[in-house]
């Protein structure tokens, strides 16, 4: 799941001005820029991997049936829920990387953002860069979130809210069962400085493997957006300056998440930490220069491809080094990737053959940002998502390291995975069409089952030896 860090660095002036006056030597250096030599086998290792990222429909069909059941059943339960009116009225937003169709390999996370209904008039309070605020409403009063202000009866407290969340995500679990009768879900426990309710969808079996993960995330929807980020995302030569103002049109969100680090103010203890997925939904959905862009019959690029694989790769490199890379995360490669569109904007650069050529320029953007220790916020330019603080120089220098060792042995990491298992159930008793029969045994088929096919072998060639005799 895509996952904003905490509390970035603020960014001087200065560095600020620096790094536009980069951002144009680089972008009229790759206007000019010949494409670099790429190995044959290492061209064909990109594209084929791009290929295998894709998610099967079998899978995507039974994980939509599944995560959609679950949606419709909790928001028809908040709805009937008396004992707390202000998730009366919740709606869900679709964010996150399924649904800006940039997820690899299996659906198995999804991000729900539960926009509550709230007063339309409050102030917002800036805690660090433009990150992290403090909610407050203009005055007094009755509406439903009264019962989540701290004691002042003006400030709203993201605890609270969050606690909430969990207490009736619990209640309502204890009544909802899943549509396949093999599987549960289970509510994590809380993460510390995480604004979601966790849920996993785990087989009843004693191996308890989780199948998918669930982030319920509270959210206050606002109109207006604060003045760090009001004048949004610079992209008029990208996306041109019509998007951009239908960009600002549209509301921002907060959700419950609270300052990282020790001996915090009361202020950033209820903190809430503005949010863009859906904006960056839009962004990734109309990313193309022109307005044609990879729409039924237009022209094709290879934009959302890049990201993918930067994706695998950031996870790839995760599992292998989980320790020393452990504050990386997806969302530092999404940021890197929405910069690099910002600078190379036009089309042409990213036509679908030059795919290799494009995912490797990505990696060695995203290495640079680790090298020189910048990574702005894409839509809080004044906030560093590379500040020391929060990303250790040390991972950083690890990063640029491994990513120098990955390009030298030719980007081992994105070699093509063993095929996994489909997630689409098998109905024991009933017919099914062979063609739609997995490839191999679903991890949904309980170790029961197979115990009792070995017993019946093994009774089989007995009974036969016994006959021969």
């Amino acid at each position: 799941m895509d996952t904003e860090v905490n509390q970035p660095e603020v960014v001087s002036p200065v560095r600020r001005r620096s790094r536009v006056q980069q951002q144009d030597s680089v972008e009229s250096s790759l206007s000019v820029k010949e494409p670099v030599p790429i190995p044959p086998d290492l061209a064909q290792r990109i594209k084929l991997r791009a290929k295998e990222l894709k998610i099967r429909q079998k899978d995507r069909s039974w994980a939509a049936e599944v995560v959609n059941d679950f949606r419709e059943n909790l928001l028809r339960f908040l709805k009937n829920s008396s004992d707390q009116p202000l998730f009366q009225s919740a709606i869900f937003l679709t964010t996150g990387s399924y649904f800006e169709k940039v997820k690899i390999d299996t659906p198995d996370e999804f991000d729900m953002m539960l926009k509550l209904l709230v007063p339309s008039r409050f102030n917002t309070t800036t805690l660090d860069a433009g990150l992290f605020y403090r909610i407050d409403l203009t005055r007094p009063t009755r509406n439903p979130i009264k019962d989540f202000l701290l004691d002042d009866r003006l400030t709203l407290s993201s605890s609270k809210i969050l606690t909430e969340m969990f207490r009736l995500v619990r209640k309502f679990l204890k009544t909802y069962k899943v549509p396949d009768h093999r599987c549960r879900w289970e509510l994590n426990r809380k993460k510390p400085n995480s604004p979601a309710v966790t849920l996993s969808l785990c087989r009843r079996d004693s191996g308890g493997e989780e199948l998918i993960s669930v982030d319920v995330v509270p959210a206050l929807e606002v109109q207006s957006w604060p003045p760090a980020v009001r004048n949004g995302p610079d992209v008029d030569r990208w996306l041109g300056t019509k998007l951009r103002q239908e960009i600002r049109s549209l509301p921002c969100y907060f959700v419950p998440k609270r300052q990282k680090g020790r001996k915090l103010s009361e202020d950033a203890k209820e903190s809430w930490r503005i949010s863009f997925s859906h904006v960056e939904k839009k962004i990734i959905t109309s990313h193309g220069n022109k307005k044609t862009c990879c729409e039924s019959g237009g022209t094709k690029c290879c934009r959302k491809q890049c990201l993918m694989l930067l994706k695998s790769l950031i996870e790839g490199l995760k599992r292998r080094y989980p320790k020393e890379l452990e504050d990386l995360c997806s969302y530092h490669g999404k940021t890197a990737f929405l910069h690099t569109l910002s600078t190379r904007y036009d089309d042409s650069y990213w036509a679908p053959q030059q795919l290799p050529s494009c995912f490797l320029q990505l990696v060695a953007a995203l290495q640079d940002h680790a090298r020189t220790g910048s990574l702005p916020h894409f839509f809080v330019q004044d906030s560093n998502l590379f500040a020391t603080s929060m990303f250790p120089r040390r991972t950083q220098e690890f990063l640029v390291k491994v990513l120098e060792e990955q390009m030298k042995e030719g980007l081992p990491l994105l070699r093509p995975p063993s095929l996994l298992p489909s997630l689409k159930p098998v109905t024991i008793g009933t017919e099914m069409n062979p063609e739609e029969l997995p490839e191999k045994s679903h991890p949904l088929i309980s170790f029961d089952w197979l115990k009792l096919i070995l017993v019946f072998v093994v009774v089989v060639v007995f009974g036969v030896k016994f006959l021969c005799f």
